[in-house]
């Protein structure tokens, strides 16, 4: 497993046990409540069943006959589905009553009484001090008259102690909701992890066909100034993997050491719109022709500038020619004004143009080039940038001292594989 997919691995699982540890306790919480209204209203349908069925939502509770009717009601409808049953007349005075030994125990528990006087069927739910759950169940009895309120004969009122085993399988039930929820987002979590990383695979092939792609031109890019300029071609592959050398010590990276790169490798790519006649003059160029070789700069600029990826290139191609002292061209930029990535390059490039051979030259040994490079530090060169180089100078030296230009290829190759991740 690489690191992506161990990186996506652990963010999945954090949120699948996240999403758990929230899902379940709602799911219990839900499940439970659920429950709890469930058995209200078996409750409640059951008290308007069992009145209904005794004919004692209609029973006379005014007169001689009242307590007997009310005492028959009651014992009747305890022990079943109540565990304290109450009858009251019209008034609110109660005339009977009757309980069980659960009702009994959880009497002096109740909350205290008030004098009935609702029109319609309610209930109370509550819980006792020693966790017992307790419904009361409110229902108005009726008259012949029917159920309107002038109607009202009494009223019934039924105390149920919710038993141990009810309680046990309700938080059982909603327990496994809980942990069904819970297992739903760990599950989902373990189904998305692999869409995620095929998908991301996807991606990361996709992006790395676009980069080979940019790599190619760039590439192209290069081997088309070579063609007007034999020396080119080598001195790209080196100065750049230069470059990235000091940007390595210097700590750039990511995009930053992208376009160092890009920018380093295409630096001249504005001698294309250069005349063979001056480009490839055997002797000192003029006044006039010195003029139209600087415009290689500005030339490039319009090159790179506005085509996406190769617009980063754009801070070196329009920088390179530039000095820390304010004496270079084409804009006379100095100190920190100029890009870091031109400062590094600079570096770079002459270091290369000093120890690499030409044809109106040979290359320099390296305690010359050093000597040179330490002069101009400071008027010509970054002395920040010079200080990143040193350490690495000998190695540098010592590394393109015979390097053909494959080898300086493959090793420019190395630095874009690493800082590009193809």
């Amino acid at each position: 497993m690489n690191s992506f997919n161990r990186r996506t691995a652990v963010r999945i699982a954090i949120v699948s046990v996240l999403l758990a540890a929230v899902a379940s306790p709602i799911a219990w919480y839900v499940a439970h409540t659920n429950a709890e209204k469930a058995t209200v209203a078996l409750a409640m349908e059951e008290s308007r069943r069992l009145l209904h069925l005794h004919h004692f939502d209609t029973i006379e509770l005014s007169g001689p006959n009242a307590t007997e009717h009310a005492g028959r009601a009651a014992g009747t409808l305890v022990g079943g589905l109540f565990d304290i049953a109450e009858i009251y007349d019209r008034q609110g005075e109660k005339l009977a009553w009757a309980m069980t030994e659960d009702g009994a125990g959880v009497e002096a528990q109740l909350p205290p009484h008030v004098r009935p006087d609702y029109v319609s069927a309610g209930f109370e739910s509550y819980r006792l001090k020693d966790g017992r759950w307790i419904l009361r169940v409110f229902v108005p009895l009726t008259g012949a008259g029917g159920d309107d309120s002038a109607a009202i004969a009494g009223y019934f009122e039924g105390i149920r102690v919710v038993p141990a085993w009810q309680r046990d399988q309700m938080l059982a039930n909603a327990l496994s909701a809980a942990l069904m929820a819970g297992l739903a987002s760990l599950l989902c979590g373990a189904a998305i992890y692999p869409v995620v990383v095929r998908l991301s695979a996807d991606n990361e092939r996709q992006a790395r066909e676009i980069l080979d792609s940019h790599i190619s031109m760039m590439e192209a890019l290069g081997r088309a100034i070579a063609k007007r300029d034999s020396e080119t071609g080598a001195h790209n592959f080196r100065v750049a993997w230069i470059a990235a050398r000091i940007g390595e010590r210097l700590g750039l990276r990511g995009k930053a050491m992208q376009s160092l790169i890009v920018g380093s490798f295409l630096h001249d790519i504005g001698k294309i719109s250069i005349p063979d006649a001056i480009l490839l003059k055997p002797h000192e160029l003029d006044a006039k022709e010195f003029e139209i070789m600087h415009t290689h700069v500005t030339q490039g600029e319009e090159i790179v500038g506005g085509i996406g990826w190769l617009d980063d290139a754009n801070a070196v191609v329009a920088a390179h020619h530039e000095k820390w002292d304010g004496s270079g061209y084409p804009r006379g930029l100095s100190g920190e004004a100029i890009p870091l990535a031109a400062r590094i390059f600079c570096v770079a490039d002459v270091f290369d143009a000093l120890c690499s051979r030409r044809p109106y030259k040979e290359p320099m040994d390296f305690e010359a080039a050093m000597s040179i490079m330490e002069k101009d530090t400071g008027s010509h060169f970054d002395p920040g940038v010079m200080a990143a180089f040193r350490p690495l100078a000998r190695e540098v030296f010592n590394r393109l001292a015979k390097c053909t230009e494959e080898d300086a290829r493959r090793l420019l190759e190395e630095r874009v594989r690493l800082h590009f991740g193809i």
